[in-house]
């Protein structure tokens, strides 16, 4: 039960911090940054939600988060990527 609030917790802390750095930043960087961590907070909280007590953990959300750390992995890459070439073709350097 205290790994679960412990992991929950985390979790909103981590949301809360990203949505606050994603809404105060300008920067292009900075707000993919946010997204991420906004990602991780939600992983967490999926990872505190398939705690069951004394049974097995629920392997459906572990594999959700394994799932979704492969896609925002791809998901940044591609957004660094167009968000390179949008300064190389804007010469905002």
């Amino acid at each position: 039960m205290m790994e679960q609030l412990l992991y929950g917790g985390a979790g909103v802390i981590l949301f809360a911090l990203g949505l606050w750095a994603f809404l105060v930043y300008e920067p292009l960087l900075r707000k993919l940054i946010a997204l991420n961590i906004m990602g991780s907070g939600v992983f967490h909280l999926l990872i505190a939600i398939a705690e069951r007590g004394e049974l097995p953990p629920d392997p459906v959300p572990h594999a959700l988060v394994l799932t979704g750390i492969v896609v925002a992995v791809s998901a940044t890459a591609l957004a660094l990527a167009m968000g390179r070439r949008l300064e190389d073709d804007s010469g905002g350097r």
